[in-house]
């Protein structure tokens, strides 16, 4: 026994310093991310193939179809399965709601809101719970995809592993992005989107730190992911011979209409949300009543059912009218934005790319009288997917190496980058948001991409101030206070009230050449203060206090505790907050391209 109570402490005292090791190593060396990178690499592919299974496993077991059969290409007899199963899962999902209203009072918070606001750090708790009710919202049929839930658990089990290696904000950052690039590429076959997703909407920026560690995960989750699953997404174009000059010309016409059918897409989920905070349901009962109306479209077609997998390869094969066509795709929009405003959890990154595939195909009537000829509907169709795409999701470059690597076919690349150009640039212009900024902005939130803007926030009033001021009340007579603070003693006083409220400024200097003058002199504090209405407080970041300073064209100011009380806690210049604000810019910076 005595042995073992000497060893135990040596053993645990070398474990801990192998893990420290790790730590240092993970966090001083590009190698030490990559070799992270593989990890989350291969749990990103894991991850995507297990809920992959999962979701279809629940299609087979509710709809009665096979495993290998995609819903909403599959014929189902059953109507009143189609009608039910969509109205059962937006009642298990309530359920859910309601018990996490009960039990968790802080909202969950995405890779991108993220990576903008928290350095990369995401409850891996929250993410199996967004990727649950993502399983549930498209296991019994709503129209969203699984793609937010690979994305979140994915990003989350990346967070957790750079807090148990005690990464840096910029390191959590790349490997949250990591995650992300793992889940997207596991998901369709490809690497270079996945890794572009992920330095377009994740990480918000390109950087050679970050190159290496997102390629390397996007590669091991597409190779995990083909070795669970096999099956990969491919679509067949066929020939399509020379591309023109000429032929840019319904690319580009095709990128400004998906722009447009984004951004009605986008307002109409708000438009579905703001409907139901108004009806006064409570948001445990609102999946339901979604999931009455998704029953029912999918009455009518089952195309509309989950992401749209098989819906999206049927009609790329099928010779369909384009009546028929647009049909599908208003229903398909109609459900996708019922299912996300009534709250079934998940995103519209393939919905998204279907319905893009259905503008495309009815393009195909017009087209014919602006080009050559040359451009079959299933090319405009891919150029539709991509361009929808990035109008409701975004990533110019994202959606453009995903008709590469889905095509595998080269000169419908410039076509396609084209088109994405025109869509986002039409989008940015006149929304100014992609689906997932949007909604920040529904809630108040300001960021429009994931670029960190966290360290902002965290440089607060409160940080930079000093408590150390000098005060004296308004109502001192004018010689006493001269006597109380002789010059050089201080730059500025602040004055309070008899209630010992901020009243306004004095610069001191002010004070004394007031004395030195012949002509007629002030008499009274009052005569000197400035900057009644001008204060800070405690809770705002460097950069809307360096805002203020300009506005009141004032030196330093004082912080009060809030508009009510008006007591004065601290004082900051602005000479001050400049100086940490470009310090900590700089910082950022030089941890963005690797250089600490």
């Amino acid at each position: 026994m005595k042995t073992l109570s000497i060893a135990s402490p040596l053993r645990l005292g070398q474990t801990w310093i192998k893990l420290a090791k790790k730590k240092a190593f993970a966090r001083g060396s590009e190698i030490g991310l990559v070799l992270a990178a593989v990890l989350i690499g291969l749990a990103a592919g894991t991850a995507v193939s297990g809920m992959s299974f999962l979701s279809r496993s629940l299609h087979s077991l509710i709809f009665g179809i096979t495993i290998d059969d995609w819903l909403s290409s599959s014929t189902i007899e059953n109507q009143l399965v189609v009608l039910v199963a969509p109205i059962i899962g937006g009642i298990l999902l309530g359920l859910v709601l309601y018990i996490l209203a009960r039990r968790r009072k802080r909202a969950i918070v995405d890779p991108i809101e993220a990576n903008a606001l928290y350095g990369g750090r995401i409850s891996l708790t929250d993410s199996i719970i967004v990727a649950g009710q993502n399983l549930i919202s498209n296991g019994f049929g709503a129209s969203v995809g699984l793609e937010a839930g690979y994305t979140q658990l994915s990003a989350g089990l990346a967070s957790k592993l750079g807090t148990k290696l005690n990464l840096r904000r910029e390191d959590m950052r790349i490997l949250v992005g990591c995650g992300a690039a793992g889940a997207i590429a596991a998901a369709f076959n490809a690497p270079l989107t996945g890794a572009f997703y992920a330095f377009e909407l994740i990480i918000g920026t390109y950087s050679m730190v970050a190159l290496a560690p997102v390629v390397v995960a996007a590669i091991i989750a597409t190779f995990a992911a083909r070795a669970f699953s096999g099956n990969s997404f491919i679509i067949e174009v066929g020939e399509i011979g020379v591309i023109t000059p000429a032929d840019y010309v319904p690319a580009i016409v095709l990128g400004a209409i998906c722009a447009g059918v984004g951004i009605l897409i986008m307002q109409g989920v708000a438009f579905v949300e703001e409907l139901a905070r108004k009806s006064s349901l409570p948001p445990y009962v609102r999946p339901a009543l979604g999931g009455i109306v998704v029953g029912l479209l999918a009455m009518v077609t089952p195309q509309v059912l989950s992401a749209g997998h098989g819906a999206l390869h049927l009609n790329l094969d099928s010779e369909a009218p384009a009546k028929i066509l647009i049909g599908i795709l208003l229903l398909k929009s109609l459900a996708s934005a019922v299912s996300i405003g009534s709250g079934f959890r998940g995103g519209l990154f393939f919905a998204s790319l279907f319905m893009g595939s259905l503008i495309g195909k009815i393009f195909g009537t017009p087209a014919d009288f602006i080009t050559t000829g040359t451009l079959t509907p299933t090319v405009l169709a891919v150029v539709g997917m991509s361009s929808l795409a990035v109008a409701i999701i975004g990533g110019p470059l994202t959606m453009t190496f995903l008709a590469l690597e889905i095509t595998a076919d080269f000169p419908i690349t410039a076509l396609v980058l084209a088109a994405v150009i025109t869509s986002s640039l039409v989008v940015r212009t006149t929304f100014g948001y992609s689906f997932a900024t949007w909604r920040f902005h529904l809630r108040g939130e300001s960021i429009r991409s994931a670029h960190d803007v966290g360290w902002i926030r965290n440089l607060t009033v409160e940080k930079l101030m000093r408590a150390d001021v000098k005060c004296a009340k308004l109502g001192v007579p004018l010689a006493e206070f001269r006597e109380a603070f002789p010059l050089g003693s201080a730059k500025r006083v602040i004055l309070l009230d008899d209630q010992d409220r901020y009243a306004g400024l004095i610069s001191l200097p002010d004070i004394y050449a007031e004395e030195a003058e012949t002509a007629r002199p002030r008499t009274q504090l009052a005569d000197f203060v400035s900057h009644q209405n001008d204060f800070l407080l405690p809770q705002m970041n460097a950069k809307q206090a360096a805002e203020i300073f300009d506005h009141a064209r004032a030196e330093a100011l004082p912080v009060i505790s809030n508009l009510i009380d008006r007591r004065v806690v601290g004082q900051l210049s602005e000479a001050h907050t400049l100086r940490r604000y470009s310090e900590e810019l700089d910082r950022r910076r030089r941890e963005a391209v690797g250089e600490v």
